[in-house]
């Protein structure tokens, strides 16, 4: 990692890919794991002491409570200082078919994947702005790449966070803060237990070291594993008739 000072902060602290994440990022940084039932994460916290953190602290930490978002980040800026990398981990994949008939299912879907994403992320980026420095780790997905039928209400969050994130990257170019967004595809794990697997799955592992080597390269983006990149380049050469009967 380029030398950012400052704890990691991993908004979403019960995530694989966060967790895994912070594993990388650990030795000789303070971590901080931001999520609900907070005072449930000691086997978390052991991990990343095992990894050589220096300190693992805890907060609690709802994402979809976004009024609460500035006095989270505040109150975590107080105990450990100006955070350095912010790596928002929270999300939700939701359930395709309900949320067709059930408005406010599509909404809750949505409001964690994207609105609660762009809450957080204009807080953050705010202090850091003003700071001169950190780095923002943002999660898409290549089901934002090109919105398929069988999963339109994840993949709209997920394409609506990826533009968020480009202009936020833009809008904070030489400002000393960096933004990586981090594009996988299919991710075998616990979130998508159960679930056939796609082409080119990867694991909770597999995208955070990928992440982990773009933020020490500087690099604004990253797709996992990389063959994604010119797929979804190809995939945009799909007729419609076609592409609304892909599966997720």
């Amino acid at each position: 990692m380029e030398d950012t000072p400052g704890p990691v902060v991993i908004f979403g602290g019960r995530s694989e890919i966060g967790l895994e994440l912070a594993t990388r990022l650990a030795p000789g940084n303070t971590v901080v794991l931001a999520a609900r039932r907070a005072d449930a994460l000691t086997e978390q916290i052991t991990a990343l002491q095992g990894a050589g953190a220096v300190g693992v602290h805890v907060r609690e930490f709802d994402a979809d409570d976004i009024a609460a978002h500035p006095a989270v980040v505040a109150a975590i800026e107080s105990e450990v200082g100006p955070i350095g990398t912010a790596v928002l981990a929270f999300g939700i994949l939701g359930d395709q078919e309900r949320a067709e008939t059930d408005p406010a299912h599509a909404v809750a879907v949505v409001h964690t994947d994207y609105v609660a994403q762009v809450s957080l992320l204009t807080v953050l980026a705010a202090g850091m702005r003003a700071r001169g420095r950190g780095q923002l780790v943002v999660f898409s997905s290549i089901a934002g790449a090109r919105v398929r039928r069988a999963n339109y209400v994840y993949g709209s969050a997920k394409a609506g966070l990826d533009g968020f994130a480009c202009g936020l990257s833009d809008a904070l170019h030489g400002t000393g803060v960096r933004v990586l967004i981090v594009r996988p595809g299919f991710v075998i794990g616990h979130m998508t237990e159960g679930m056939q697997p796609a082409p080119l799955s990867s694991t909770p592992e597999q995208v955070a070291e990928a992440a982990a080597r773009a933020l020490a390269r500087g690099k604004p983006a990253v797709w996992v594993p990389w063959a994604i990149r010119p797929l979804i380049v190809a995939t945009r050469l799909v007729p419609q008739s076609i592409w609304r009967k892909m599966p997720r």
